[in-house]
């Protein structure tokens, strides 16, 4: 057995009996002409059991039986080999093994090594490359040394601690520890599948980073982006472009979001919108957060909360508002806060702030609450109203009690008391009850062929007053309570003092008159 051993081919000369000035001329040449082909690179150091020139080729040796090649910090092993002196390229054939560092690894079955530009071609049935606790199989890889970087174009499969990425193409950074693969890209473990087009995975930090429409299954959980980060190790994703999550049918879209999977919490920028199909309930807005573990959300800048309600939609909005479910997502209260208006189609309201209490189906105004009902208009200092499955069904109206009805442009039915309630049935008015210091003006009409007019007024103060309502809404009969002192005036007659009571306003042009009129404050 011979062995092999080579490193740099040596220059031949035509002639032992040359003159000395053509040796060295020729000498020059031969050293010019390794120089100009190889450059700066070094040459491939081998051994091999056996091996013999190339008859066709002199430039290539034919190595086989235990072939061992070295370049700059990596070893080549294979059972055979050709190498090429002359371009410094080699090709190996079955069993090879690539060492590129003490942890990074090759296999394959067949290898094109080129030592000028440091690139390594290796394919097999399977070619497998190893750094650390990271493998990746492909049919076909290409290394570059000079990148540290393992390319492939159809079909790779890498496991990384407990994942798996499968993609049709890709590349793997061994400095970095990264993938940036792409075309039907699947990143996967026990619990999770991510599904994108392109994407960049590290496999230190866990983190991948995507820039096209990506999908996020977990067993909770499914996250859409177009932009953004996912946390494998945490599960925490951000996405910077057309966010959406859905946990157990709770979904949250916004322009940016951030989302932790281990504590239910999300927190939405932009274009927010958070939806609970359980409890028919949409909040929207510019800001927002969500956080199922501790049953609530918030948005807020142009907030907006619609949610359907004994059969009727609600439409609130304020700075701020505030939902709350239990630990079964049931609906349990809304709290709104600065600027507050509301919208339903049998009731209106505005105030600073307000408090929706779902077990009971009630609705709270705060602090200069504004009710209109129909052709009236109620305030007090806190109003509160009962529905139920045929709207409302009970309104009270605590301290400062003032209830408007317009009769003509300047001419109002008015009722002013320490308190008030109405009661409703099957989402009509029966009677409202007046009490403590009631002060009334209340205008007579009568029709005619001519159509109807007034025809005087009742005015005077009572302990208490009661307002019947016919089928119409309108007032049919009045009854005070404990010495009440009323007078009628035909309605030329009536004193100006009567014209408007003491806290006397009129806010219609501050009304909804539809949904979107919530924002208008």
């Amino acid at each position: 057995m011979v062995e092999v051993r080579h490193a740099v081919p040596l220059p031949v000369f035509f002639s032992p009996m040359a003159k000395l000035s053509k040796r060295l001329i020729l000498t020059f040449l031969a050293l010019w002409s390794l120089t100009a082909t190889c450059g700066a690179q070094k040459l491939i150091e081998y051994t091999s059991g056996m091996g013999s020139r190339n008859p066709d080729n002199s430039d290539i040796w034919i190595l086989y039986r235990g072939v061992t090649a070295r370049h700059e910090g990596m070893t080549l092993k294979a059972d055979s080999a050709h190498y090429n002196t002359h371009e410094n390229r080699f090709t190996a054939f079955g069993g090879v093994t690539i060492t590129i560092s003490d942890t990074t690894f090759i296999l394959g079955d067949h290898l094109f090594y080129d030592g000028n530009t440091r690139v390594a071609d290796i394919w097999d049935d399977t070619v497998v490359l190893v750094d650390g606790s990271t493998r990746l199989l492909a049919n076909h890889i290409t290394y570059e040394r000079n990148r540290a970087t393992a390319y492939y174009t159809l079909w790779g499969h890498a496991t990384s601690a407990d994942r798996t990425l499968d993609s049709r193409q890709g590349e793997y950074n061994s400095d970095l520890k990264e993938f940036y693969i792409y075309g039907n890209v699947i990143l996967a473990d026990s619990s999770m599948r991510l599904l994108t087009d392109t994407l960049i995975y590290n496999t230190t930090t866990e983190v991948a980073h995507f820039e096209s429409p990506t999908h996020i299954y977990t067993d909770s959980t499914h996250i859409y982006s177009e932009l953004g980060d996912y946390n494998t190790a945490t599960r925490f994703a951000a996405s910077f472009r057309r966010s959406s999550v859905d946990n157990q049918g709770r979904t949250i879209d916004s322009d940016t979001l951030f989302y932790d999977e281990g504590k239910s919490y999300g927190k939405a920028r932009g274009n927010v919108k958070i939806f609970d199909p359980e409890n028919d309930i949409t909040c929207t807005g510019l800001y927002g957060e969500s956080n199922r573990q501790s049953n609530f959300s918030f948005v807020t800048k142009q907030a907006l909360v619609t949610f359907v309600d004994k059969g009727d939609t609600l439409f609130l909005h304020a700075d701020t508002v505030y939902v709350v479910t239990d630990d079964s997502n049931h609906l349990q209260s809304v709290r709104a806060s600065h600027k507050v208006k509301v919208y339903r189609r049998d009731a209106q309201a505005m105030c600073d702030s307000a408090y929706y209490s779902a077990p009971d189906s009630t609705l709270r105004l705060f602090q200069n609450p504004v009710l209109w009902y129909d052709h009236y208009q109620c305030t007090a200092d806190t109003i509160e109203l009962l529905h139920d499955t045929s709207g409302v069904r009970h309104a009270w109206l605590r301290s400062s009690c003032f209830a408007l009805q317009q009769v003509d442009r300047e001419k109002f039915n008015q009722l002013k008391g320490r308190q008030g309630e109405v009661f409703f049935a099957d989402g009509e008015p029966l009677y409202a009850d007046i009490k403590g210091n009631a002060e009334m003006v209340y205008y007579i009409t009568e029709d005619d062929s001519t159509g109807t007019r007034l025809v005087g007024a009742n005015v005077g103060m009572g302990s208490d007053i009661r307002i019947y309502f016919d089928t119409t809404r309108a007032p049919s009969r009045v009854v005070t309570y404990d010495k009440p002192d009323l007078k009628t005036y035909p309605v030329m007659q009536l004193p100006a003092e009567w014209h408007r009571l003491k806290d006397f306003r009129w806010l219609a042009t501050r009304r909804p008159r539809k949904p979107q009129d919530v924002f208008v404050w």
